[in-house]
């Protein structure tokens, strides 16, 4: 992955989001180690505070654990709690801007929901 510097989306956050991708896609699973803020320093090129404000974020979301002296790892439930989350945030967010717009555009309910269809269907 890369880091998007010009990107409104602060470093840390990016971060947080690549581990929550990490898992969502089986890479990082449960009760399963992650990068240390050093590794994902080094990783990324970032400074390593940087990449434990990322971390902090997965920690205070319950998405990580920490054993003291060992570590970061994948809570259980944590893919549940990452597709939860982010169908409540950001799919709610981007449907309510595609909404705006449709009604922007002048674009039926009807017009709307077909387009969604479509773009599903062509993945």
């Amino acid at each position: 992955m890369n880091l998007n510097a010009d990107s409104t989306t602060p470093i840390y956050v990016q971060i947080a989001d690549w581990i929550e991708n990490e898992i969502l896609a089986d890479r990082l699973t449960t009760d399963g180690k992650v990068f240390s803020q050093y590794q994902l320093a080094e990783m990324f090129n970032i400074n390593p505070a940087t990449a434990g404000k990322g971390l902090t974020i997965l920690l205070e979301s319950n998405i990580l654990y920490k054993k003291r002296g060992l570590g970061m790892f994948v809570q259980e439930g944590a893919k549940e709690l990452i597709l939860a989350k982010r169908r409540d945030e950001k799919l709610s967010m981007l449907a309510k801007e595609i909404v705006l717009e449709a009604k922007r555009l002048f674009v039926s309910d009807e017009e709307l929901i077909n387009l969604i269809k479509k773009v599903q269907r062509e993945g």
